[in-house]
């Protein structure tokens, strides 16, 4: 049988006890009630036997610790310091050549400049001069080792082997500062010439930028204004082109010659690096320009230099987004308000460089205005007639017009051509537009220019051209036909009109029957009109047509009384057959009757005496109020209110269904009695 857990200890009495026990109090507690630490009592030594029975006692206690971890840099210090304070040296220096011995320890310098210490603070100088020998052949790029060394040999005031030592660190190429201590051991001395031989051969040993500055900088506070600008034109020869550090070099040297009070020398250098330095490093170079021209520069430098800056924040955009042609355009209206041409074509061509990822017309919107900005501006500000020219052939070339194309290019450039008075370049450009991409814009302005010049055929042939391409388009239709309206070619006209409006497809044939319409109103041809407006009716029945018709009857009324009647009677003709037609065939549109009995209304009481309106009256509806349930994608949810129309022949048909009914119910009472 399986052994049962114990049962878990429930505490009954929850309420807390009168004495409360804190951590700290506990904490306390412990602590009062520790041991003493038992400590070795003081030894006091009266003569030598103690003393060496105490020093081979710790001998031994050292040995023992060495023999079992003699990695341990720090037994040995202890080991060696006790040995120094019992002033038995020889035994100190046994026990730091034993810890030299151990490869891990050889390695570390600490142990060398303990050693050395011990030797400096005794005062075995030459000792110590062998023991740093050891170490610098030893660690020679530990340079804390070298410093030491040096301090120690001029302490003891032997300059000449601390330049020894110095020259034998410089073999091993240090770090700059170890260079500069040289140099500065040398100034100390008052070595000029030394120094100068130093800084030498430590441009050569570090060829940076800030080493020739400090070389320069030696010079200027030597009074050496001639070797500092020397070292400045050096390093310039150096590093003008393809170090990261030339910004600071030119900066360095523009400061320089304006210290000189060589403020032209200065300005040149300033120009010469915002022409060499790429703008995305040139940041700190503009700033100090800028300020030094509004120190020392006129009015036209301080302008240059804000430009200048205003170039760079253009750069920087440019580079971060190549496409971003807003930034362009920019850029390049800072250029033309320079005025210097170069630099105008130059940007122009890099913006222009940048084209669209992808042929969609959407991404080359923006573009396109680079090369109409471009031409326009080889044409009006430089008038060089043949790079405009030119630019224009190059973006006409560029434009992918298989999958689309810009009118405004096209004609830009044919109206340039008839600026320069060469008629039939233009016409060669139109004509390649109309073939490669046969749009409305270059069809209206090809046919305008034209017409400007009394060319009436070509006009012709142009829509002709235009129609063919686009036969649906009613304006092209429209405007052949107004053409040959104003040329006094009634039939032409007319003969065109019949072409388009028997065409299949019509984009906007509502406005082409108009015209048709207004052309035949204003030629006087009222029979022809009517004749048009049935053939619209046998097309379409809307109610604008009805009311089209019905107005053009009412307009053809003259002074004579009986023309005045007939008139009438025509244009009530028109609305009855419309009234009629919207009772039988077209029911539901009772706005559509509403509009048209008004209008007869308004109709009549313009004709004056002749007219009666009362006859439309008995015609009107009457409104209703009404409501009706508003459907939603959960079903019904509410009402809404509603005008409806109730039509006197509506009213009559109610009457006669109540009576039939009243008859019906009548029989069959009368059958059950």
């Amino acid at each position: 049988m399986a052994s049962k857990l114990p049962r878990a200890t429930r505490v009954k009495n929850k309420t807390p006890a009168p004495i409360q026990i804190t951590a700290e109090q506990i904490l306390r507690e412990a602590r009062e009630r520790q041991e003493a630490e038992i400590r070795p009592p003081k030894q006091k030594i009266t003569d030598q036997t103690e003393v060496d029975d105490y020093r081979l006692r710790k001998r031994k206690e050292f040995e023992s610790l060495i023999s079992r971890v003699g990695w341990n840099k720090s037994v040995w210090v202890k080991y060696a310091e006790w040995e120094e304070s019992q002033k038995d040296l020889k035994r100190a220096r046994s026990i730091w050549e034993r810890a030299l011995g151990i490869d891990a320890l050889n390695r570390d310098h600490t142990i060398w400049l303990k050693y050395v210490h011990m030797e400096m603070k005794n005062k075995f100088v030459n000792h110590a001069r062998n023991l740093w020998d050891r170490a610098v052949i030893r660690l020679p790029r530990v340079d804390q080792l070298w410093y030491k060394y040096i301090h120690m040999e001029e302490m003891i005031g032997n300059v000449a082997g601390a330049r020894g030592i110095f020259e034998r660190w410089m073999e091993w190429m240090p770090d700059q500062q170890g260079w500069f201590s040289y140099i500065k051991f040398e100034l100390r001395y008052n070595e000029i010439e030394r120094a100068r031989e130093i800084f030498e051969r430590f441009v050569q040993c570090h060829p940076k930028v800030s080493a020739w500055i400090r070389f320069a900088k030696f010079e200027m506070k030597n009074e050496e204004i001639g070797r500092a600008r020397n070292c400045y034109e050096r390093a310039v020869d150096k590093f003008a082109d393809d170090d990261e550090e030339a910004e600071q070099l030119f900066v360095a040297f523009a400061e320089f010659e304006d210290k000189c009070r060589e403020t032209d020398r200065a300005r040149c250098i300033y120009k010469f690096a915002l022409d060499h330095i790429p703008k995305g490093r040139a940041e700190d170079l503009y700033s100090k320009f800028l300020a030094f021209e509004k120190q020392y520069g006129d009015k036209e430098g301080i302008e240059d230099a804000i430009v200048g800056k205003r170039r760079f924040q253009y750069e920087d955009q440019v580079k971060e987004n190549p496409r971003n042609y807003d930034t362009w355009f920019d850029y390049i209206r800072l250029e033309e308000s320079v005025g210097n041409k170069e630099r105008i074509r130059e940007v122009y061509e890099r913006a222009i460089a940048n084209v669209p990822p992808a042929e969609e017309k959407r991404y080359w919107q923006r573009y396109i205005y680079l090369w109409i900005n471009y031409a326009l501006y080889e044409e009006l500000d430089a008038q060089d007639m043949e790079r405009t020219r030119h630019v224009y052939r190059e973006c006409v070339k560029l434009i992918p017009h298989h999958k689309f194309s810009f009118a405004k290019i096209w004609l830009l450039a044919a109206q340039f051509e008839i600026r320069q008075l060469r008629l039939k370049e233009a016409r060669l450009l139109l004509g390649e537009a109309i073939g490669r991409a046969p749009k409305d814009k270059i069809f209206k302005k090809y046919i305008e220019i034209e017409l400007h010049f009394g060319n009436i055929d070509r006009c012709r042939k142009l829509y002709e051209k235009y129609l063919e391409c686009s036969p649906e388009n009613c304006y092209a239709w429209s405007k052949f036909a107004e053409l040959e309206k104003s040329l006094y070619e009634t039939e032409r006209a007319r003969a065109v009109f019949e072409l388009a409006i028997d065409q299949p497809a019509l984009d906007f044939p509502e406005l082409l029957w108009k015209a048709y319409i207004d052309f035949e109103i204003s030629e006087g041809e009222f029979e022809k009109t009517r004749a048009l407006y049935e053939r619209l009716l046998n097309r379409t029945k809307h109610v604008k047509v009805w009311l089209s018709y019905a107005k053009f009857e009412a307009s053809a009324m003259s002074s004579d009384i009986n023309q005045k009647k007939k008139c009438l009677q025509h244009t009530r003709d028109v609305f009855e057959r419309a009234v009629s037609y919207l009772i039988n065939s077209a029911p539901e549109l009772k706005e559509e009757r509403v509009i048209l009995l008004e209008e007869w209304i308004y109709m009549e009481n313009s004709f004056g005496e002749l007219g009666d309106a009362n006859i439309v009256r008995a015609k009107l509806p009457k409104k209703l109020k009404k409501r009706r349930q508003i459907e939603t994608e959960d079903g019904p949810a509410a009402y809404e209110e509603y005008i409806d129309y109730l039509f006197p022949e509506q009213t009559t048909n109610n009457m006669k269904l109540l009576e039939s009914a009243y008859k019906w119910k009548k029989q069959r009472v009368a059958s059950k009695d």
